[in-house]
């Protein structure tokens, strides 16, 4: 394994650390109505279990409000009992063909609740990031050690790979602090 490689690595790991970071903060409800709140719901389709978004079409009807607009009659009553079964403490109103799903009102003690949960996310997010750094540094010490690479060598790419992880982690504290102020808005 070459130094770029290790580098390259380290680097698209953790960008990837970034992504599941960004997906999961969207998950956590702030109020605000968006359509990928719904995403990672799942809906029984002729036997299969497929998100939401592959049975209706989703969208905003305003800040607080999710229209749920199903393709097929018959998935409507599986669709709103999907959403109100979830995790999310949602409850949609069945018109039709049309679901319309309210985001309720967060309370004081709700939204610091949810703070908490942002801050884990980052700190697993963190962790994660870290422990690629840590898996680098190991590669390259085996590199030197199997005299592939040069002390120098060695210490020039665990700069790079410190660098790096300096620079996804205040990019993990700027994505958990702009999440923290979105669901602190009332």
């Amino acid at each position: 394994m070459s130094l770029s490689e290790v580098r390259n690595s380290a680097e698209s790991r953790m960008g990837k650390s970034i992504d599941t970071l960004k997906a999961n903060l969207a998950k956590i409800r702030t109020g605000r109505a968006h359509a990928g709140i719904l995403d990672h719901i799942m809906v029984e389709y002729y036997g299969s279990p497929v998100p939401v978004s592959q049975v209706a079409n989703v969208n905003l009807v305003d800040a607080r409000t999710i229209n749920v607009q199903v393709w097929e009659k018959n998935m409507a009553g599986p669709v709103e009992k999907a959403i109100r079964d979830s995790d999310l403490g949602l409850n949609p109103i069945s018109m039709g063909e049309s679901i319309r799903v309210p985001m309720p009102a967060l309370t004081e003690e709700r939204r610091r609740d949810l703070t908490k949960v942002v801050r884990n996310e980052g700190e697993d997010a963190k962790i994660a990031v870290r422990n690629i750094r840590r898996e680098s540094n190991e590669t390259l010490k085996k590199l030197v050690k199997d005299k592939e690479i040069s002390e120098d060598d060695e210490r020039r790419t665990q700069d790079d790979v410190q660098k790096l992880t300096d620079k996804h982690v205040a990019e993990i504290d700027k994505l958990v602090a702009a999440k923290e102020a979105e669901i602190m808005t009332v």
